[in-house]
């Protein structure tokens, strides 16, 4: 499953530049994230990296985006193979 920002975000601007997939962006009010780009670090990390950095603990899993490891994995491989021929 993907992850997402809930609104106890400070927007301090520590989770967007970790994240491998730059599934992170700056919504209206505070940083929020694609789902169709995050992969919850899967084939980067061990674990979720904005997560880890996260001051507040406000980044928890998103119920509305449920994906198994092998999803978010396959996911990966289809991000990384669009950065490859885009390049």
């Amino acid at each position: 499953m993907s992850l997402y920002i809930t609104d106890e975000c400070i927007n301090c601007d520590v989770c967007e530049p970790v994240c491998p997939n730059e599934a992170i962006f700056m919504g209206e009010i505070i940083y929020e994230i694609h789902p169709n780009l995050c992969t919850e670090c899967v084939g980067h990390f061990d674990e979720p990296q904005c997560q880890l950095f996260c001051p507040v603990d406000c980044i928890p899993n998103d119920p509305e985006h449920v994906e198994s490891q092998d999803q978010l994995m396959d996911k990966y491989k289809k991000l990384i193979a669009q950065k490859t021929t885009s390049n």
